[in-house]
């Protein structure tokens, strides 16, 4: 059996594996003689009281570890990789792929077009289950990874197959099949394309997708995105605003019908339609606990939300103060109207909402999650007057560092810009936060994790 070792990116401190004196870089190559492909299997071997690791320093040199510990207590370590095997790449060549339509010369991990079902349950990514091995499906069930993420796009078999490019996406009803009998539950999406999976076909999709709960959790659709450097030959059609409004009556009648059967939506639209067709975000029932909010999935509503809980902050700055709000000019609107009721609330506080239009991606690319670094630089020099601080929208930075697309870091963007403090927001109550109290506003992105699945292995934290 070939040899996989889970190389430590971070130890956290007071943690056990502190105690254990582990070091970054040194790698866990065993569990108590059991070889580990992932995390997964890490995470099972430390359910166990009495432990015994096998480590090998960055030097070469391998020590086995032996130690108790509590059934729940953690390791407190995080890995460069939730796989130690190497990432189970996507075979597809699906006509939207964002990945193939990335700009040139940018980092090579953005360029890695993933279909692990590990990496759909640890962190929600969706998977097009095209890929899957009939030796993954038994390692889903034998650990019951549930839930999963899964890209169904159709249910049309031939129109899924046209779509993917591949005739394994034909047997999408077999796979689920699968899903169900192993017990897993699963999320699922839909990249919506103008005229090729949207009318009488999405009405299908939904369809068979609603017949199959309640192993279907979540259904969420999301009009497809097209940047400047796609090259693929295959046309693809954004939506525009009527086609917007279409897609939002056609799914809303679904919605009423199953709020009325279960009181649960369901079937949720990403927010770019309701800014496409210049409609409100619905109400926050409407998005039940929010269980794709990291597919952008109710994320304006959820934002909104969050500034409306927040408590209003009842002192006032003594002095003039000037903040800038960088943003996609999808939400830019948004992040106004909510700046203007910190202003009226206190007349000393100043703030210039920047809408960044994406010159990287190209101008149809409008979310504040793909901003770059250099558009941001741009968008601030191009702008006079005061400014004491800069908001940025943390979801522009790579999860867990502090770093945007384009390998431009935040620590080079405040170099840029060395009069004005810079801190990056993601709330809405931390939006709120920092225009009502700049000067006590800090977000600090050290203990950052972005695992999903939390167990009591203790490798998130």
């Amino acid at each position: 059996m070939k040899i996989y070792k889970g190389k430590i990116m971070r130890v956290q401190p007071d943690s056990l594996a502190e105690e254990l004196e582990l070091q970054v870089g040194d790698s866990i190559i065993e569990v108590n003689g059991q070889k580990l492909r992932d995390i997964i299997d890490l995470s099972f071997g430390l359910a166990d009281e009495e432990i015994e690791l096998l480590v090998e320093h960055p030097d070469g040199e391998r020590e086995i570890i032996a130690f108790d510990k509590d059934v729940d207590e953690e390791l407190g370590v995080e890995f460069e990789s939730a796989v130690f095997d190497g990432i189970q790449r996507c075979k597809n060549h699906c006509v939207f792929c964002f990945v193939d339509m990335i700009a040139p010369a940018m980092r090579r991990t953005l360029s890695i077009k993933d279909d692990d079902y590990r990496m759909s349950f640890l962190y929600g990514n969706f998977i097009t289950l095209t890929n899957l091995k009939d030796s993954d499906y038994k390692r889903i069930e034998q650990f019951h990874l549930s839930p999963l993420f899964v890209s169904i796009h159709t249910m049309n078999p031939e129109l899924r197959v046209k779509m993917l490019r591949t005739p394994l996406a034909a047997d999408i009803a077999k796979h689920l099949d699968k899903l169900e009998t192993a017990g897993v539950e699963y999320h699922t999406q839909v990249v919506l394309c103008s005229g090729l999976n949207d009318g009488e076909e999405l009405e299908r999709t939904i369809s068979e997708l609603v017949s199959r709960r309640p192993s279907v959790l979540s259904l969420a659709i999301v009009p497809v995105g097209i940047t400047k450097h796609r090259r693929d030959k295959f046309k693809l059609n954004q939506f525009d605003r009527e086609g917007a409004v279409k897609v939002i009556e056609q799914v809303e009648r679904w919605q009423i019908k199953l709020r009325q059967e279960t009181g649960q939506t369901f079937i949720y639209l990403g927010d770019e339609f309701y800014f496409l067709a210049g409609h409100d975000m619905p109400p926050e029932e409407y998005y039940d606990d929010f269980p794709q909010l990291d597919n952008g999935i109710g994320l304006t509503r959820s934002f909104i939300s969050d500034w409306q809980t927040e408590e209003d902050s009842h002192s006032e700055y003594e002095e003039p103060i000037h903040i800038d709000v960088i943003a996609g000019t999808s939400i830019a609107p948004v992040l106004q109207r909510l700046a203007g009721e910190a202003m009226r609330q206190n007349n000393n506080l100043t703030v210039r909402v920047l809408p960044v239009v994406n010159e990287y991606f190209g101008s149809t690319v409008n979310v504040s999650g793909l901003l770059t670094g250099i558009d941001i630089i741009n968008k601030l020099k191009s702008v006079d007057g005061e400014r004491e601080g800069i908001l940025i929208p943390e979801s522009a930075l790579r999860s867990g560092e502090d770093i945007f697309l384009d390998d431009i870091t935040l620590s080079d963007l405040r170099d840029q810009f060395p009069t004005s403090r810079i801190e990056p927001v993601q709330s809405g109550a931390e939006f709120k936060r920092a225009l009502t109290n700049f000067h006590s506003y800090h977000k600090s992105r050290a203990e950052e994790t972005n695992y999903m699945w939390q167990s009591n292995a203790g490798y998130t934290k």
